[in-house]
């Protein structure tokens, strides 16, 4: 149990009903999580704050073992009088665990009161921990063994994560208390980078592919780089340096899709042109009379 559980109403952050159905919780979520997320809101901190509220209240309610343990706690919660007729909040933790530096239950029987003398089950910690993937194995999947409490857990890290992703993997976090369920392991991927790939967003792979001069501006076919061999492109004439081509379903094939490889055209530069370039490029310089690249800068250039 967590003591901010008494004093948060998760279903009213989430505009849902305490009776509502985690799909519908899930959908509720979904919509105010996209309206007020900092990148639709940028420098909105009342956005920000709403967003961190409703993913607290999901991370809660969106559970559903963690659900129950909330709505078990809310039950729970009660005010019991003090000496000089104040009121005072009593949390669910005093109860069962005594008041702060006491060592004792809270005048020494409200565990037997509420409980019958049973001490109520709670969900073991959830655990966290961290795999490292290389590239390649990240794109394809992989499982990795753990050990958890000097017991060897095997995870199962799906095709297509990314650095950051956390794997959920039920049942191998710490031991319940009185015999309630265990915590959950959460795994964190750390994926290594590529020599020649990267990725943009879940799905899409980048690859930075230089071209010369004359295959930019007369139009080529090359081959480029994918991550199951290679495959051929059109490059149209006249192509400026720091184009970007899509090729559809190149990029990392997950569970629900899959994504495109974004190739990136930049013209290379011959640092050491022989003595026939040199001439057929001076040859060029001499024939570009009609054509000047600096024209938008005007009387800059």
């Amino acid at each position: 149990m967590r003591k901010e559980w008494l004093e948060k109403d998760y279903y009213g952050s989430l505009g849902v009903a305490k009776n509502a159905s985690q799909q519908e919780i899930k959908k509720a979520f979904r919509g105010l999580a996209r309206d007020s997320h900092p990148d639709n809101n940028p420098g909105d901190t009342t956005a920000e704050s709403r967003f961190k509220e409703i993913n607290e209240a999901y991370d809660t309610v969106g559970d559903e073992e963690t659900r129950k343990e909330y709505d078990h706690a809310r039950e729970l919660g009660y005010f019991v009088g003090e000496p000089g007729g104040g009121q005072q909040h009593v949390r669910v933790e005093d109860l069962f665990r005594g008041q702060a530096g006491s060592g004792q239950d809270v005048f020494g029987g409200f565990q037997d009161l509420f409980t019958g003398g049973r001490r109520q089950p709670r969900k073991g910690q959830d655990i966290g921990g961290s795999v490292s993937l290389s590239f390649h194995e990240a794109i394809q999947g992989a499982t990795r063994e753990l050990v958890v409490d000097g017991v060897k857990v095997k995870v199962r890290i799906p095709k297509g994560v990314s650095s950051g992703t956390k794997v959920r993997v039920a049942g191998k976090g710490g031991q319940g208390v009185n015999g309630g369920p265990p915590g959950d392991l959460y795994v964190e991927a750390m994926v290594g980078t590529h020599p020649v790939f990267g990725r943009s967003g879940k799905r899409d792979i980048t690859v930075d592919i230089p071209i010369s001069y004359p295959e930019a501006t007369l139009g080529a076919t090359i081959s480029v780089p994918t991550l199951d061999g290679s495959t051929k492109i059109k490059i149209p004439p006249g192509t400026a340096s720091g184009t970007s081509l899509k090729l559809s379903k190149k990029g990392v094939e997950t569970a629900s899709a899959t994504g495109d490889l974004l190739v990136k055209l930049t013209i290379a530069v011959n640092p050491d042109p022989g003595p026939e370039e040199r001439e057929a490029l001076a040859a060029l310089r001499a024939a570009e009379t009609n054509w000047n690249p600096r024209a938008r800068l005007g009387s800059q250039s």
